[in-house]
């Protein structure tokens, strides 16, 4: 009877717990392990002035290759190591930096993050050739960040100065940008410059003199390089308020450093060269007839600029005046009849190219057409 009645009470329990299960509303959420996001695999850094640039891909994505929801917060662990040092197990690493997530936008160039993180005095005190590791971690909840990163050194040198007094001069063809020169620093193999550009906002005046605090329509980017103190930046469109600024490059045997920014350059290029003059203007001269009053056609070359929008026609009665304009509006191609002659007239014709800016061009040499 006591067996009995335990077996119906387990049967009770049991039945409980299967109907508090089936009762649970669909849908509700389940425990679920934390979400990890993927480790950071491109970290790369390299001396930036004063400072070690941090460039590395920004995860997305947590090791379930599910989308983050949120930017994770980054960890960035430093090293000290003496020269021809490596990163061991027994590298003493330490949390140099964290970036919460609300503060990730600041440090984005599209999907790659960029920190920087500066030298100090003691740094350039150490040892000659002594170097810097770095590693990063990224974290979407506090209980568990992502595996290391891969880890990068960086060995330390005496930085360039920058350059200085960087102008611009607008050509048709070209932005040619120039600067003086910066001392070379000790123990450098050759000097060399880098060429970096970004377009501001429309209407932009004054650009920080740190650019990395510019509010820029696209950022900062290299354009090229230059061994001379002069760059040619043929990639350009007219009315684009663009920024220059120019890096000195030292050389140290197989590596290389970069100097800090140089005061950055705004410029909007103007277009304000007129196309060329056209050529070849030629003109018969048809009398009049019973049906038709006589009339001049005239008739030149192609103009072969790419921002061409076409002619003016000019006519005197005297040969060294130009005249008057005797289209109203611009012609889109080389040819024109002028119907408005007078019988027994002597008239001097020459022919002008404008461009999509407005820009006009010198007058052609004249051509005389006598109406009989």
């Amino acid at each position: 009877m006591i067996r009995a009645a335990a077996r119906l009470a387990l049967s009770c329990c049991v039945l409980t717990c299967v109907l508090a299960i089936g009762c649970a509303a669909p849908g509700d959420p389940t425990a679920r392990h934390p979400v990890v996001p993927a480790p950071v695999t491109d970290l790369s850094a390299h001396q930036f002035g004063n400072a070690f640039s941090l460039i590395f891909t920004l995860p997305g994505r947590s090791t379930d290759h599910e989308a983050l929801a949120e930017h994770p917060a980054i960890e960035i662990y430093r090293a000290e190591l003496p020269p021809g040092g490596i990163p061991v197990k027994q590298t003493a690493w330490r949390l140099a930096y964290t970036i919460p997530p609300e503060l990730v936008d600041q440090y984005l160039k599209g999907q790659r993050f960029e920190f920087r993180d500066p030298l100090t005095a003691e740094d350039f005190a150490r040892v000659p050739g002594s170097s810097a590791a770095y590693k990063v971690r990224a974290r979407a909840v506090r209980a568990r960040a992502s595996s290391d990163s891969n880890i990068v050194t960086a060995r330390i040198y005496p930085a360039p100065d920058a350059p200085r007094d960087v102008r611009v001069e607008v050509t048709e063809s070209a932005l040619i940008v120039h600067w003086t020169a910066a001392p070379a620093s000790p123990g450098t193999s050759a000097l060399t410059y880098r060429v970096y550009r970004g377009v501001a906002e429309p209407g932009e005046t004054n650009i920080p003199q740190n650019i990395s605090q510019a509010k820029l329509k696209s950022p900062v980017d290299l354009e090229g390089s230059s061994s001379e103190t002069e760059f040619r930046d043929v990639h350009f469109e007219f009315g684009t308020p663009y920024v220059f600024t120019v890096r000195s490059v030292a050389q140290y045997g197989a590596e290389s450093v970069e100097s800090a920014d140089s005061a950055p350059t705004l410029i909007t290029p103007r277009d304000t060269f007129p196309p060329a003059t056209p050529t070849g203007l030629e003109i018969a001269v048809l009398p009049a007839s019973q049906q038709v009053p006589a009339y001049v056609e005239l008739s030149w070359a192609i103009s072969t600029e790419e921002d061409l929008a076409g002619y003016f026609l000019y006519r005197s009665d005297r040969e060294d005046t130009p005249g008057d304009r005797i289209n109203p509006e611009m012609l889109p191609g080389p040819a024109f009849r002028d119907i408005s002659v007078q019988p027994g007239k002597r008239y001097y014709y020459r022919v002008s190219a404008l461009d999509r800016a407005g820009n006009e061009s010198p007058m052609s040499s004249a051509v005389v057409a006598d109406v009989p």
